[in-house]
């Protein structure tokens, strides 16, 4: 694989990155660290964990996915400086008592030194905001409402917080996660008046049942020069197919284990519905469901970094031997048909 540059940044990421968010839940310690081992021999430079992991969250596994890969690091004299690592500062609690209750600048210091002790390093090389400070419409919430605006630490206080990080060179580059194109605006319009490093990518679902992303946020990243990595590109499992027969439930994936995962967006049925059409239609063209879905996203112009999540060896060797892929020009207006029928169920 070749290396693609992070926004105006001077990271340079493979176009597939390593999710870690199941090491910790779902994957022990010891298969987390053979899952990075055999991403780095496949050539993977590029991990993405977050401090609330694993998920679903739970105060008994929040910061476990950084500790599992920090003792990696430790195991692995050399590895870290091969490696563009990012992590996430969650955002407000959304129910998760157990994390501070905002992104103040002290609460963002905080995080960061937090992280930096559980992943063993003295830097990191993207750090990313989980979700808005402010209210937003994210997570399956489909419209704004005026009326759910609080106070809530301003888009300059995170940004002076992120400087200071990036000033005492524990922060290489920053960036965002669920934001909006009104987010990435003002975070970009901010540090520009103010002098302040800007964000160079953000982080946000896209995939075949929820391609939100071209709703304006494509046009804004790409005039602002914001880079996006592609969060659940299989729709949760999803595209994949293991669902196609059974259900979300009676299987052994991730929708099928966790009934709070059922509750959200990826849960719906229209969700389960549409995705079907989708893995209908790429074994009608000879293709894996997980092909066709993972090539949707490493071929498309708006995407930097593709971020796979795995639970296993093979798994990760299928999404990595999905690089190579290419989609026919009927093969993508088929696709765009089920999108102008179905919309964005998993939005």
């Amino acid at each position: 694989m070749n290396t693609v540059s992070l926004g105006a940044s001077a990271l340079k990421v493979t176009p597939i990155c390593l999710g870690t968010m199941t090491f910790g839940e779902q994957v022990s310690e010891e298969h987390a660290h053979r899952i990075l081992d055999r991403s780095v021999e496949r050539g993977v430079n590029f991990i993405d964990t977050a401090e609330m992991y694993a998920v679903p969250a739970r105060a008994e596994t929040s910061g476990a996915t950084e500790t599992i890969i920090g003792n990696w690091f430790a195991q692995r004299p050399g590895v870290r400086e091969k490696l563009v690592l990012a992590t996430k500062v969650a955002g407000p609690a959304r129910g998760m008592q157990w994390m501070r209750p905002d992104v103040s600048k002290a609460g963002i210091i905080e995080a960061c030194e937090g992280s930096l002790r559980r992943l063993k390093t003295d830097v990191i090389d993207l750090y990313q905001i989980h979700w808005p400070a402010r209210n937003v419409p994210a997570f399956g919430a489909l419209t704004f409402d005026p009326a759910k605006n609080k106070p809530a630490p301003s888009v300059l206080e995170q940004l002076e917080a992120l400087a200071e990080l990036v000033k005492a060179g524990k922060v290489k580059a920053i960036g965002l996660s669920n934001e909006s194109p009104y987010g990435v605006h003002e975070f970009v319009r901010l540090a520009e008046q103010h002098g302040l490093p800007s964000v160079a990518t953000v982080q946000n679902p896209y995939c075949l049942i929820n391609r939100s992303y071209e709703n304006g946020l494509d046009e804004t990243c790409h005039h602002l020069g914001v880079s996006l990595l592609a969060y659940s590109p299989l729709g949760f499992g999803l595209l994949s197919g293991k669902y196609d027969d059974t259900g979300l439930v009676g299987n052994a994936g991730r929708m099928a284990i966790f009934e709070s995962m059922r509750q959200q967006r990826w849960g719906r049925p229209e969700a389960l519905e549409t995705a079907r059409r989708y893995n209908t239609l790429a074994r009608q063209h000879g293709l894996t469901p997980t092909q066709l879905a993972l090539a949707f996203c490493y071929t498309n112009w708006r995407v930097a970094s593709t971020i796979i999540g795995v639970t296993t060896l093979a798994q990760l060797d299928e999404c990595l031997d999905a690089w190579g892929t290419t989609l026919s020009e009927e093969l993508l207006a088929a696709v765009d048909a089920i999108r102008w029928t179905s919309r964005d169920p998993a939005q």
